[in-house]
C-alpha cells in the first residue's frame, strides 16, 4: 500500500480510537477511499451505463463470481440479448450457451424470469422502486438497493463482500466475529449521499485493493464461510450435465451417464432436481434444456 494511504489509514484509526466516528473521521475515511478510487479507476463496462437492464445483468452475474470472469461474459451476453424483450423470448438453451463459464446457472433462469415479468406484467417497464424490485425473482435486498443506486444514484444502504472487507479492516481491527448488523450503521453514517454511485464503486475498489495487499479481513466476519471444493461437487455435476445437453439436446439418460462417466444414482438425483427447477424437460428417457 502506498505511503500516503498508509498514513491516512493510521490517522483514521487514531481518530476513531480517540474520538469515535466523528465528522473528522468520516472526512478522513472518505478522503482515503476516494483518493484510491480516482487514482486507480477500474474501467468496467457496466459502470459506463445507467441502463437498468444492463446493470441488472451485471449485478446478477457478479453474485458469487469474480469480476474477471464476468468481464469475459457480460458484453457477449448483452450482444446476444440486448434488452428485456430479447431475453424473455430466447430459448433457455441459448441463454445457457452464453452463460457457460459463469456457474450458478440458477441465475440465468432468474434473469429470464425477471425479463418475462417485465414484459408480461409490467408493460415492458423495469420497476423503479425498491419494494417492487424485491417482488422479482432472484432479487434480494442487496441487489435491489444496488440497482437503484447505480441506475438512479439513490443513496441506499447495502453491503457486499468488498464493502464488508473495507469496514472490517478499518473499523474493527482488533475484533472477531463481526456481524453485518454492526457494519451497516457505519455504512449509513459514512455514505456520501451526494454521490452514492461513485462512493460505492470507490468502496468496492478499495476492497479489491485490500484483497491483494492484506490478510483477508472477511475471515473476521460472523458470516464468513469457506467455499466448498468445486471438484466432484454437485455444482460441477450440474454444470457438466447442462453443458452436455446444450451441445446434445435430447440425449438419452443412459448415454448421458456413460458419456460423463457418472454415478447413475447421483445423476438421477441431479436430473430430478434440474427438472423441478425448470432447467430441463424430459420425453421418455431423453432430456433436453427446457
Amino acid at each position: 500500500m502506498p505511503e500516503k494511504e498508509s498514513r491516512l489509514v493510521a490517522r483514521l484509526r487514531d481518530t476513531l480510537h480517540q474520538r469515535g466516528l466523528t465528522p473528522r473521521a468520516i472526512r478522513i475515511f472518505r478522503g482515503l477511499i476516494y483518493a484510491h478510487y480516482y487514482g486507480n479507476l477500474r474501467v468496467l463496462p457496466w459502470r459506463k451505463t445507467r441502463n437498468a437492464y444492463r446493470i441488472l445483468v451485471s449485478e446478477i452475474m457478479l453474485q458469487q463470481t469474480q469480476v474477471e470472469r464476468v468481464l469475459g461474459k457480460y458484453e457477449q451476453f448483452i450482444k446476444a440479448f440486448p434488452d428485456f424483450s430479447s431475453l424473455a423470448a430466447a430459448p433457455l438453451s441459448d441463454i445457457l450457451k452464453v452463460w457457460q463459464g459463469l456457474g450458478y446457472n440458477r441465475r440465468a433462469i432468474a434473469l429470464q424470469k425477471i425479463a418475462r415479468t417485465v414484459r408480461d406484467k409490467n408493460y415492458g417497464r423495469f420497476p423503479g422502486c425498491r419494494e417492487d424490485l424485491l417482488k422479482l425473482p432472484g432479487i434480494g435486498k442487496y441487489t435491489a438497493s444496488a440497482i437503484l443506486t447505480f441506475t438512479q444514484n439513490q443513496p441506499h444502504v447495502f453491503i457486499e463482500t468488498n464493502i464488508r472487507r473495507v469496514f472490517i479492516h478499518l473499523f474493527f481491527q482488533d475484533r472477531e466475529d463481526i456481524a453485518d448488523a454492526e457494519i451497516l450503521p457505519l455504512v449509513e453514517r459514512t455514505l456520501d449521499a451526494s454521490n452514492p454511485r461513485d462512493w460505492y464503486y470507490a468502496l468496492m475498489d478499495y476492497g479489491v485493493l485490500l484483497k491483494k495487499t492484506v490478510a483477508n479481513p472477511n475471515k473476521k466476519s460472523a458470516h464468513y464461510k469457506r467455499q466448498t471444493p468445486f471438484q466432484g461437487s454437485n455444482r460441477q455435476l450440474r454444470g457438466n450435465i447442462l453443458k452436455t445437453l446444450v451441445r446434445e439436446p435430447g440425449i438419452p439418460k443412459k448415454k448421458l451417464v456413460a458419456k460423463l462417466d457418472l454415478d447413475p444414482h447421483k445423476t438421477e438425483e441431479v436430473l430430478s432436481l434440474l427438472l423441478r427447477e425448470g432447467f430441463l424437460k424430459k420425453k421418455g428417457q431423453r432430456f433436453s434444456i427446457a
